[in-house]
């Protein structure tokens, strides 16, 4: 049973060994529509403050959806009154999303954007901070810690709406942007601050695995946005002109997000999750927190990037073939998989205490790269990256030969036992009913 998490009627605890529940990954599919409007955030302008404002949004929207990742690792977010709870979450998320575009700017009509996504994002972290004090028991260490995580995420909250609000009291409209950014800014740095209070950095330590599977599946989420912003690229379906351009860029673009679900989920995830199973004292706390809620946002960051940079080749390529990207556009494109790279590296340093230096080397050869890549065609660009990327992945595949066939025989070897034994128990369970 959870430390500190009382059991009831509305509430089941969770416990060691608890997988994602199915409510869980419906609340997910709020931030494959989030992060595409992160994407639009961005891409209207290219702007320094549009890039930096789309980062600033994009770890807010982290924040509010780790919250709830770490109410379902200490809960049964299915069971009782958590999937209200969810449900009403999903509710403010979504508007939260669907108000990116607007978050910085006051647009002609009857709501001002900024203000309807500083509440939407009030609410959020309002039902999950409730969430937690719901279901802490009285008295514990819990619930009394539980004070510093609520200043942390009031203290941000109250700062998104003063941002919002920033056009009543800001000398112009361009001084407008740039305090609300600032604003958030410090924001973002309140909810980092929050991650490391004790019952919620204590909590994420609970169910390893459902942590490694729930973080998993938010990387495949951003993954997946990726494909959805290579396939708006160009347009709308009834926009859309089909040339032989198009179709290779769209190849290379599966290409390209094919390879970085390799790099990460082929081994690499399994490995990371294999490491914290493997450690049961008080370091697992710190681990989890660092390579997960902190390391794995740099990891979304750089694959949101990506998939901006693939929706900007598609739309170039679209318009004129054999014409590059510009400087900006060519920069978004190579260091999202840097960034993404440099997550990576990150997670191995911190879990494994090594530097892969073929991903540092690669990160290091794209970063040079980018530089020039605005002097070739776009498919030129985007073909050198995706054959960069494949080159890593066969060169990992073939010097980690021995360490890849330890790591995936471990995880067939847990997936046999936990089918066995579900088997088991279905087949006993079925003896029992007919008995009855």
């Amino acid at each position: 049973m959870t430390p500190g998490v009382r059991a009831s009627r509305w509430i089941m605890p969770g416990a060691p060994g608890s997988r994602v529940t199915r409510l869980e990954l419906l609340y997910d599919l709020i931030f494959v529509f989030a992060f595409l409007n992160v994407t639009v955030l961005v891409g209207n302008t290219l702007r320094p403050r549009a890039i930096i404002a789309g980062i600033v949004v994009l770890a807010l929207l982290w924040w509010c959806w780790s919250g709830l990742a770490a109410l379902g690792n200490i809960t049964r977010a299915n069971r009782g009154a958590l999937p209200l709870i969810g449900f009403a979450t999903m509710a403010a998320a979504f508007i939260l999303a669907l108000t990116i575009p607007q978050a910085f700017m006051d647009q002609p009509g009857e709501l001002r954007g900024p203000v309807v996504f500083a509440v939407a994002y009030l609410m959020v972290r309002a039902l999950t901070v409730g969430a937690f004090w719901f279901v802490t028991t009285p008295g514990t260490p819990s619930r009394r810690r539980l004070w510093l995580l609520t200043a942390a995420a009031g203290l941000a909250a109250v700062l998104v709406l003063t941002a919002a609000l920033a056009s009543l009291w800001a000398p112009d409209p361009r001084s407008t942007v740039w305090i609300r950014i600032i604003l958030w800014c410090v924001a973002m740095v309140m909810e980092a601050v929050a991650a490391r209070t004790p019952p919620y950095s204590g909590w994420a330590g609970l169910s390893a695995g459902h942590w490694a599977e729930r973080h998993a599946l938010i990387v495949l989420v951003a993954i997946g946005e990726s494909v959805i912003s290579l396939g708006l690229g160009a347009g709308t379906l009834a926009e859309l002109t089909l040339t032989v351009p198009i179709i290779v860029a769209a190849v290379l673009g599966i290409a390209l997000v094919a390879t970085l679900w390799w790099l990460h989920y082929d081994t690499f995830a399994l490995a990371v999750e294999q490491v914290i199973h493997g450690v049961r004292d008080k370091r697992r706390i710190p681990l989890t927190r660092d390579v997960y809620t902190y390391l794995h946002l740099l990891l979304i960051m750089g694959i949101i990037g990506t998939a901006l940079g693939l929706k900007l080749v598609v739309r170039t390529v679209a318009g004129e073939a054999g014409r590059p990207l510009n400087p900006t556009e060519a920069r978004i494109l190579y260091l999202g998989v840097v960034v993404f790279l440099l997550a990576e590296i990150s997670i191995a340093l911190r879990t494994f205490g090594v530097v892969p230096r073929p991903a540092l080397f690669a990160a290091a050869a794209l970063t040079a790269v980018a530089a020039a890549a605005d002097r070739a065609p776009a498919l030129a660009a985007l073909g050198f990256l995706t054959t960069a990327c494949v080159m890593l992945a066969l060169d990992q595949r073939l010097r980690q030969a021995a360490f890849r066939q330890r790591v995936r025989q471990s995880a067939f070897q847990e997936e046999q036992v936990v089918e066995t034994a579900l088997n088991r128990w279905r087949v006993e369970h079925r003896q029992r009913r007919q008995l009855l």
